[in-house]
Formats: C-alpha cells, sequence, structure tokens
C-alpha cells in the first residue's frame, strides 16, 4: 500500500489478495457533441482497470473535479472487490450526500469496481448478480417533428426498423413541445413571442395520438413525455384526455418539487405513470416506488450513484408491484447503457428500456457498444461490462459546455416565466 495513505483511508480487514486500487481517473469526450464522462479505475494487477459512467453533462466540470479530488484519495490503496463498502465511504465521507454532481462521481467509482469485479471473474456482470431472466431487452425510440404528420412519418420509419414501443413527441407555436421543435414567433403579441403555452399543448397531444393510432394501427405501444411542465390537475386531465389511444405509459407529469401530489395523479390517472428520471438520490427514488405515485421507475441510474443502487431499487420494485424503465437517452454512455441492460436481462421487474440509436464515432471511442437491434438490445458476454474506450479516439472529440444552460433559458411562458425544460 502506498506510504501517502493515511492509515483512515486504509484496508479495514484482511483482503483476499493482493489486488489494490492504484489510480482514479476521469475521460470526458463527445463524438455525438455531448458531454460524456467516464471514469477509470486502475488497479496493481498489468491490464486490469474498470470503466463507470458518470455522465453529468450539463455539469460534467464539477463531476471531474469530485471524482479526481475528492474520491481517489478515498480508494487509493483498497481491494476493488469491496463495492459495497467503498461506495458506501465515497457517499458518506462528504456528509452532505446525494445530489446529481456527488451521485454521478460515486456512479464512476460504482460501475467500475463492477466492470473489474467481472474481469478478475472472467464473468460478465449480468452473470455476478445472478444471471438472465430474459434474453434480450425490448426496447423504445423517440420520434418528434414540429407537426403530426412529420412525428408520424418519423414512427413510421422505426416501426419498418423494427421497432415495437415509439415515444411521440409534437411541436407547437413558439418553442415548440419537448422533444420537437417549433414554429417562432408563434405568440406574436405575447411579452415572450417564443413561449410555450400548456393550454396549447394539452389540446395538441391528444390530436397526436388520435391521428397515430389512426396511421399507426394498435399494435405497436405508444409513449409520450410530459416532461414535469404540468400541474397535477393538468396531469390528470392530460392521462383521461389520451385513455382511448392505450399509451403504454405517460412520463414525468410532474416536477420532483410536486412528487409528494403523484400517488393522487395516478390513483385517477387510466394511464400507466412513469417517473424518477429527475431523482438524484436512490431514497428519492425509493420513496416513489414505496408512496404509490408510480407504476414504471425510470432513474438515470448514474445520478442515483451507479448500479449498486440501482439493483436494490429494481427489486424493491419487484416486490411493490412497479416496473423498471431506465433512462437512457444520448447523454448516458455506452457504460451507462450496458450497466442498464445487465439490469433489464436479471430482474423480473423490467418494464421496457428507453433506447439510443449511438453514431459510428461513438462506436469508434467506446468499443463495444451495445447494437439495437429490431428493437431489441443485449448485453455483452464477455467479461465486465464488454466496453471499453479509445483514449485516443476519445481526445478527437472534445467536450465543450452543454447546450442544455441556453436552452433551458428559452424554455418560457408566453409571459416570460420560466418552465420546466
Amino acid at each position: 500500500m502506498p506510504d501517502s495513505i493515511p492509515p483512515t483511508f486504509g484496508q479495514p480487514w484482511p483482503a483476499r489478495d493482493a489486488t489494490r486500487i492504484t489510480a482514479v481517473r476521469t475521460i470526458v469526450t463527445a463524438p455525438e457533441g455531448t458531454p460524456l464522462v467516464v471514469v477509470r479505475v486502475d488497479t496493481n494487477v498489468d491490464g486490469l482497470y474498470g470503466l463507470g459512467c458518470a455522465t453529468f453533462t450539463q455539469r460534467w466540470h464539477s463531476v471531474v473535479s469530485y471524482v479526481e479530488d475528492h474520491l481517489e484519495r478515498l480508494v487509493v490503496g483498497r481491494y476493488p472487490g469491496d463495492i459495497e463498502d467503498l461506495t458506501r465511504l465515497a457517499r458518506l465521507s462528504s456528509y452532505w450526500r446525494d445530489g446529481a454532481v456527488a451521485n454521478n462521481a460515486l456512479s464512476g467509482l460504482d460501475m467500475a469496481l463492477w466492470d473489474i469485479a467481472g474481469k478478475r471473474a472472467g464473468l460478465p456482470v449480468h452473470e455476478l448478480v445472478g444471471g438472465k431472466v430474459r434474453a434480450a431487452a425490448d426496447t423504445y425510440i423517440h420520434a418528434g417533428g414540429a407537426s403530426v404528420e412529420e412525428t408520424i412519418e418519423q414512427a413510421r420509419g422505426f416501426i419498418e426498423a423494427g421497432w415495437r414501443n415509439i415515444r411521440l413527441q409534437v411541436g407547437q407555436p413558439g418553442i415548440g413541445s419537448y422533444g420537437a421543435a417549433g414554429v417562432g414567433g408563434g405568440y406574436p403579441t405575447s411579452p415572450y413571442p417564443d413561449g410555450w403555452r400548456v393550454e396549447e399543448y394539452l389540446r395538441n397531444t391528444p390530436r397526436l395520438f388520435e391521428s397515430a393510432r389512426e396511421a399507426l394501427g394498435s399494435e405497436v405501444e405508444l409513449l409520450h413525455d410530459a416532461h414535469s411542465r404540468l400541474t397535477a390537475k393538468q396531469a390528470v386531465t392530460l392521462a383521461r384526455s389520451l385513455e382511448p389511444y392505450g399509451l403504454f405509459f405517460l412520463e414525468d407529469v410532474l416536477g420532483p418539487e410536486d412528487w409528494g401530489q403523484l400517488p393522487g395523479v395516478r390513483e385517477l390517472s387510466p394511464v400507466p405513470i412513469a417517473v424518477g428520471e429527475l431523482a438524484t438520490s436512490a431514497t428519492t427514488a425509493a420513496q416513489l416506488i414505496l408512496g404509490g405515485g408510480v407504476d414504471f421507475i425510470r432513474c438515470h441510474i448514474s445520478a442515483i450513484g451507479g448500479f449498486t443502487p440501482a439493483r436494490k431499487l429494481a427489486t424493491l420494485a419487484e416486490f411493490s408491484g412497479v416496473k423498471t424503465a431506465w433512462h437512457a437517452p444520448g447523454d448516458t454512455s455506452p457504460i451507462g447503457a450496458a450497466a442498464n441492460v445487465a439490469l433489464d436481462l436479471t430482474s423480473p421487474a423490467f418494464g421496457i428500456q428507453e433506447g439510443h440509436v449511438y453514431n459510428d464515432a461513438t462506436y469508434e471511442v467506446f468499443p463495444g457498444t451495445l447494437p439495437i437491434v429490431d428493437g431489441w438490445i443485449r448485453a455483452n458476454e464477455t467479461p465486465g461490462w464488454g466496453i471499453g474506450i479509445d483514449e485516443k479516439a476519445a481526445a478527437r472529440y472534445p467536450a465543450g459546455l452543454s447546450g442544455h444552460d441556453a436552452w433551458a433559458a428559452g424554455v418560457r411562458s408566453p409571459d416570460g416565466a420560466l418552465r420546466y425544460p
């Protein structure tokens, strides 16, 4: 063990062997333009290291600092097999715990330790935690256009490519709606002409799904994301207006500030409710499940601390009649996507997996990135996550500041008031 490691940070009990963590660092890259943060944990065994996802796109500089200035000194010199103790130490040591920055940093460490565990055992992570209960995870993909016709045309293309589950979003005057472009200057006499008007949204969305069912038929599953912009009353109004179209789920009807009202919304909603993307602790996510406010829990697992707490949530969901639908857009790295799939394939509580089609540059940077074939995603059968990183390729796609801040600053009502982005 290095002499520079204080005794309080040392190995607290005898380890099974002499394998030790020697370094922890971050790699940031943006092959699709979206900053992705990867944590690499090295050991004193030649060639043995682990990779984890720590992607908080909007505040990635803070995650990098948290990992390299705080977490590394806690775990260097430790045995990497003590995953639960190491991740609890990383979480509890700051005293004020949780939050998106801290938990993404913790997630990078947690997933990297699971990657190391799989490599040491010569097994994929899904076998370390009990093995498969299904062969592949069914995914959904996003279709969104400025008009109903554009959205439906996109959806047709996805159905032809093999998807059975499509999230539909459509634009509206002004800034548009979440996931779909709008028409600039939609409210020309308003203080903010490019605003988002909830009344317009509540009228347009049922029209979208009425047209989609007529055009796409009843076999495809349809989903929709309100992106936290509604009140509880508006959420119930929307859910009831969508009942005739048989949605698979309605996502994020309320912001986290209003999650206490979710049980009442769910009770009155004829459509399944999916929430959890904005949870920044496993405790909060567990309360969503136990409080009876959700049919699907859909955390961004790096924002709640990684694979270890997500496994616990999946078990809690299993015994609470809730399904999983882990968050996985373009701001989840391929390593985080692999962790999602390991959960999907090993949990009886699996409901559906959000899908993202990575570009060629991402496959170059992250060898082993999981493809989606005919709407299905399967795990790698190689040890650990089965995902690598080519650091030379990663350096060719440097990350800048996320564009999310500028976009969020423009999500306003026609009167100029900020809305949830």
